[in-house]
């Protein structure tokens, strides 16, 4: 879907093609594109299709070319989508300048455009491109920033679900969150490198005050990149621990079954060996096989007891015994002072 706008009074007010102001630079946000739309670009502002392929692929790295009659930027922006597999994921941007036009193509629908145009951005500037660009950026950051604050957020309420009951469900949460860190410490890296460009090209006319926001960016994306590698560090490392706490529980296990396999085999040796035309003993004693049968089931039934018993109930009731031992020590010493 291709919509155009124009800034009138300092507020970006959406136009029908037909009505623009030839007078006024425009906006044309192409979001959603479908063939129509690419063949629209393609005609009326003799875009290339393979910048327009460039632009629709997933993939794409942030940078800036120049064409025959206009100039390209593509960057990269942060999306979230609730019901995604993975909710934190970025995606390419571009940004064409020609003439009294500048145009976004997007292959969907994304935050930091939703807020240009419901005006949610103060001092966005339509009649300085390089500043419209960069104000993008901007905003861009401020996304990256919030959603790596709510990415921190739900790893650690995953951490405590997972500190109760360690299931298959919230590992592969974590797991989606640690992709998600790594698309955004890519996509802030490769921006980085997009506005170091910014001050090097000769493509972009920049004015002392496009400069001063540029720097202010700089310091947001950096900041950005840091805190995305941290994230993702603190995510490795717990996904680290909690690993070695699954692989300790299953050797406790393991030894459990060790045990119990280790006790089965007895009797099923005893049974095996009387099994072959042996005589049992006590087979002609009457009811004192049965007692002894009884006694062996009492022993074994104690033996397995004290072997798998709740230990940690036998902890806690030792240190009250401990108490009262002590209190009983402390009156026989009062009584004897008092003798």
């Amino acid at each position: 879907m291709i919509t155009y706008w124009q800034q009138i009074h300092g507020k970006l007010i959406r136009v029908k093609k037909e009505d623009l102001d030839p007078k006024l630079k425009t906006w044309v946000d192409a979001r959603s594109v479908t063939t129509d739309d690419i063949s629209e670009l393609e005609n009326d502002y003799l875009i290339e299709n393979e910048h327009i392929l460039d632009i629709l692929d997933p993939d794409e790295l942030s940078r800036i070319e120049a064409a025959d009659e206009y100039t390209l930027v593509i960057m990269r922006l942060p999306i979230f989508e609730m019901n995604a597999e993975i909710p934190y994921f970025t995606i390419p941007l571009g940004v064409i300048i020609k003439d009294n036009f500048i145009i976004t193509i997007c292959w969907t629908d994304c935050e930091v455009l939703k807020d240009f145009s419901a005006n949610r951005v103060k001092g966005a500037r339509l009649e300085d491109f390089p500043a419209f660009m960069i104000q993008i950026l901007s905003r861009s950051d401020i996304l990256f920033l919030r959603y790596l604050k709510e990415i921190n957020r739900r790893s650690a309420s995953i951490q405590k679900e997972l500190q109760v009951s360690i299931e298959n469900k919230e590992i592969i949460q974590l797991l989606n969150l640690e992709k998600s860190l790594e698309f955004f410490t890519t996509s802030l890296s490769n921006n980085q490198v997009l506005l170091e460009k910014f001050r090097k090209t000769k493509l972009l006319k920049l004015d002392e005050d496009d400069q001063d926001w540029l720097d202010d960016v700089d310091v947001d994306n950096r900041q950005a990149i840091g805190m995305a590698d941290t994230y993702s560090n603190i995510l490795s490392g717990m996904m680290d621990a909690f690993a070695s706490v699954i692989s300790n529980n299953l050797n406790i296990v393991m030894k459990k079954l060790t045990i119990i396999n280790i006790i089965l085999m007895i009797p099923t040796f005893i049974v095996s060996f009387f099994g072959m035309n042996i005589p049992l003993p006590l087979q002609n004693s009457g009811g004192l096989g049965i007692i002894v049968i009884i006694f062996i089931c009492i022993v074994s039934t104690m033996f397995a007891r004290i072997l798998f018993g709740d230990r940690s109930s036998l902890q806690q009731v030792s240190p009250a015994l401990r108490k009262r031992a002590k209190e009983r020590k402390n009156k026989k010493r009062q009584r004897g002072d008092s003798k």
